[in-house]
């Protein structure tokens, strides 16, 4: 296993062999692979797809109907890293036959920075795929035990609002679905459903998420959850079709405030007032985020497609990023990854540290940050107009839309 800074893989990366950087057709020839990481529940799986072709290396994560492009992939003889540059984060691993084997896999480690000094680390494995994400159960289903599609209310055992999931099942037991509450979305969940026993998985190069739940006999389900190596959780779930959260513009209340009193530093360093001539008189949005975070990365793709839509008729976005380090250079580095890989044209500022009182104290509007992402939106006189907490993402599918529009309909009232 080869350390992703070891002085090989460095020197490799420099010495200039192919990296990935988007090319806008997939090959004809992929090798597909069911990869794992190992966390404390077990094996988290998901489909990883590596281009076979003649051209630059390329990789996709596959989670149900998402497929997601690894932003840089470095691949020499026996050597593979896929650089999720964007969430300061990688799989470096090398390809083997296993003792016993024929068949080439994969095995590595998963590295992702946590906090300035500190990164998380997973085991990775990959083996050609078999028609399956997760190892089959055998034995056959139990026959009174239902389906899991539907609407559920689900509560955390350390959460203190509910959440709720919605999951489709296929006759031949396959998942999908997804895992809401009051700060957005588990993303695109895949698994299956054999046996009374429900598992889902996600990984994105960020959220590592492993879901393992049994049904009961009264129809509810039980089980655990395990966010990479950082938490685990035991939640239950019923049945709702009505099962809902609290209206995101209802959570945060909004306080008095100027705009001439907030000033952040650009990406270079030089402040910037939020009521200079670039705002001032403007309907304006403030994207209040992290580049770590996948639901914030949701929120800001909405924000880039109304940014381009709206400029022209006066709407200004500014984004106010809140990251990991503290190291104002590490992080404003970050933070241009982010930008660079969604395309966002409006201003990026750095408002501090991602904790939520460090945002709190910045930003005087809200009574607090409940939740990253969180969207001020401020009328031409620079007065807050409505505050969303959270993000319902694509996976979200009817409410991602429900939301879309909300958003479209309150840009279009500051611009009347």
């Amino acid at each position: 296993m080869i350390n992703p800074c070891s002085p090989l893989l460095l020197a490799s990366m420099i010495a200039g062999q192919a990296v990935s950087a988007r090319p806008p057709a997939a090959p004809a020839e992929l090798a597909v692979y069911r990869a794992v990481l190992m966390c404390p529940g077990g094996e988290l799986p998901f489909k990883l797809e590596l281009s076979e072709d003649d051209g630059p290396p390329r990789a996709w994560i596959v989670n149900g109907p998402e497929r997601i492009e690894v932003p840089k992939v470095v691949r020499r003889t026996g050597i593979l890293v896929l650089d999720f540059e964007h969430y300061d984060a990688l799989i470096d691993a090398v390809f083997e036959v296993p003792a016993g084997g024929t068949e080439v896999g994969l095995r590595g480690t998963y590295r992702r920075r946590v906090s300035k000094d500190k990164w998380a680390s997973l085991d990775f494995a990959a083996a050609p795929w078999r028609g399956h994400r997760f190892e089959p159960l055998g034995g056959g289903a139990v026959g009174w035990r239902p389906s899991v599609a539907g609407r559920w209310s689900i509560k955390f055992n350390r959460a203190e609002s509910p959440s709720v999931g919605q999951f489709e099942q296929s006759p031949n037991g396959q998942v999908v679905g997804t895992i809401l509450n009051s700060g957005g979305d588990y993303r695109y969940l895949e698994g299956v459903y054999e046996g009374g026993r429900l598992r889902l998985s996600c990984f994105d190069g960020a959220f590592a998420l492993l879901f393992d739940a049994t049904m009961q006999r009264d129809g509810t389900l039980s089980g655990d959850f395990w966010s990479r190596d950082a938490s685990h959780d035991r939640w239950t779930a019923r049945r709702d079709d009505s099962a809902a959260l609290p209206d995101g513009f209802s959570l945060t209340a909004i306080r008095p405030a100027r705009l001439a009193d907030l000033t952040f530093p650009d990406l270079d360093g030089r402040p910037r007032n939020l009521a200079d001539p670039a705002f001032a008189g403007r309907a304006m949005i403030i994207e209040v985020f992290g580049s770590w975070c996948p639901n914030c990365r949701d929120a800001s793709a909405l924000l880039r497609d109304l940014d381009r839509k709206y400029r022209d008729r006066g709407l200004r976005i500014v984004g106010l990023a809140f990251e990991l380090t503290g190291d104002a250079e590490r992080d404003a580095r970050q933070v241009r990854r982010y930008v660079r890989t969604l395309g966002i044209e409006y201003p990026v500022l750095m408002g501090g540290v991602a904790d939520k009182e460090t945002a709190s104290e910045a930003l005087p509007m809200l009574d607090r940050l409940r939740a990253y992402p969180t969207t001020i939106f401020l009328r031409r006189d620079g007065t807050v107009r409505a505050v969303h907490t959270g993000f319902a993402g694509p996976a979200a599918g009817e409410e991602h839309q429900r939301l879309r529009k909300r958003f479209e309909g309150v840009v279009e009232e500051l611009l009347r």
